[in-house]
C-alpha cells in the first residue's frame, strides 16, 4: 500500500495505519482468524486442539460442528435451531450468505444418495483435461504400466518446467478425493525441478487415466459405522536413483478411506523389515492424530485401531522389539510402536 499523492510532503518516513486488514495481505488470514474465533466461541463452541479450523458444540444430545477455510465455512450437526442460530449470530458479526446444503465446497463436489455421501472432483478433473488440451484425448483404464521405474535421465529431451509443475500442482490437489493417484502423483512432483519427455508422457498417461475417470470419488456409506482400520505398506528400496523406500497408508473409517498417504522415507533402509516398520510408525502417528480428532467429533473409537502389516518381521518386531542385524537402525520407532501396542492407545 502506497501513501496517497500529496499526503507526504518530504521526508518519506510516513506510514499508514489500517483499520482493518486488506485482502491478500500474509497478514489478513490471521486477522481474520482472531476475529472469527470469538464469534463462535461466544456461542459456547470449543475449539479442537486437533484441527484448529474445527470448531464442536455439544451439549445434551445437542451436536453441532463448524469447519472453516478462510472465510468459507461448513457447519453441521443434529440441531437443526442450533445450526440456525449460530447462522443468525454469525450473520450479525460478518454478513454471511447462507448457500443452503452442501454441494460444493473448495472444488469438492458433495452428491447425496440414498447409500450416503459421495465426494468428488468432476468439474475440477475436467478442467484440468481442458486446460492441459487432453480433453480428446484417448481414454485408459489405469495410471500407470506395471513395474514402470521413472529415472532422473539427462540426457532425455528437457521439457518446459513451467508447464510440468502447473499440471503436477494440479494433480496434487486432485488427490483430495482420489487416493488411487498418491503414489504416481508422488513420483511425479520428485522432477518438477528438471522435468524430463519421459516425465511429462508419465503424466500424459495420468491425465488419460482421468479421461475415462472423471466422476470417480469417495463414498461415505449411510451406515458404514465409525469403526477406524489401517492399513500400511512400504516398497523397499522403491526409488532408483535414491534406493530410499516409500511408506504408504490407508485410514477407513466406516469403510471408506479418510486419509492416505504415500512418501518417501528419510533414509535409506538396509532391510525390508525396516522399511515396512518405518511405515508402521508413521501410520501409527496418524492414527493417534485421527483418534484424537474423532473424540471431538463424538465418534470416540472403543477399543484399539487395528493397523494391517503384510511384513511378518514387522509385525513380530511391534510385539517384541529384539534389536539384532536387521531393527539396531530403527531403534526409536521400535520403542513407539510397541508402546502404542502395550497400551492399546485406549483414551
Amino acid at each position: 500500500m502506497k501513501i496517497p499523492h500529496g499526503y507526504d510532503k518530504g521526508g518519506g518516513t510516513k506510514v499508514c495505519r489500517l483499520r482493518k486488514s486488506l485482502y491478500g495481505l500474509k497478514q489478513a488470514s490471521r486477522n481474520w482468524y482472531q476475529k472469527f474465533k470469538p464469534a463462535l466461541l461466544e456461542l459456547g463452541f470449543k475449539q479442537s486442539f486437533a484441527d484448529h479450523s474445527l470448531f464442536t458444540y455439544k451439549k445434551g444430545e445437542v451436536f453441532v460442528g463448524a469447519l472453516i477455510y478462510v472465510d468459507d465455512v461448513i457447519i453441521v450437526g443434529n440441531d437443526q435451531q442450533k445450526i440456525q442460530d449460530t447462522k443468525t449470530h454469525l450473520d450479525t458479526k460478518f454478513s454471511i450468505k447462507d448457500l443452503g446444503p452442501l454441494k460444493y465446497f473448495l472444488g469438492i463436489e458433495v452428491a447425496r444418495t440414498k447409500d450416503g455421501l459421495v465426494l468428488s472432483q468432476r468439474k475440477y478433473t475436467l478442467d484440468i483435461l481442458e486446460d492441459s488440451g487432453m480433453l480428446g484425448c484417448k481414454p485408459c483404464s489405469f495410471p500407470m504400466e506395471q513395474n514402470v521405474k521413472l529415472e532422473d535421465d539427462s540426457e532425455d529431451i528437457r521439457v518446459d518446467a513451467n508447464m510440468y509443475k502447473w499440471l503436477v500442482g494440479r494433480l496434487l490437489y486432485l488427490q483430495a478425493t482420489r487416493p488411487d493417484l498418491t503414489y504416481w502423483v508422488n513420483v511425479l512432483s520428485q522432477f518438477v525441478s528438471d522435468p524430463r519427455q519421459n516425465h511429462l508422457d508419465a503424466a500424459m498417461r495420468v491425465l488419460r487415466y482421468l479421461k475415462a475417470t472423471p466422476g470417480q470419488g469417495i463414498l461415505f456409506p449411510k451406515n458404514g459405522g465409525t469403526k477406524l482400520v489401517t492399513y500400511c505398506d512400504a516398497d523397499w528400496l522403491g526409488c532408483p536413483f535414491t534406493r530410499r523406500s516409500r511408506t504408504g497408508y490407508l485410514l477407513l473409517l466406516g469403510g471408506a478411506p479418510i486419509s492416505w498417504k504415500s512418501k518417501k522415507q528419510s533414509v535409506v533402509s538396509r532391510s525390508s523389515a525396516e522399511a515396512e516398520y518405518r511405515a508402521m510408525a508413521t501410520t501409527t502417528s496418524e492414527i493417534l492424530w485421527m483418534r484424537w480428532l474423532l473424540k471431538g467429533l463424538e465418534a470416540e473409537q472403543i477399543g484399539p485401531t487395528p493397523l494391517y502389516c503384510d511384513n511378518q518381521a514387522a509385525r513380530h518386531i511391534a510385539n517384541n522389539p529384539v534389536f539384532h542385524e536387521r531393527t539396531k537402525h530403527v531403534e526409536m520407532d521400535c520403542y513407539f510402536v510397541k508402546e502404542r501396542v502395550t497400551s492399546q492407545e485406549r483414551n
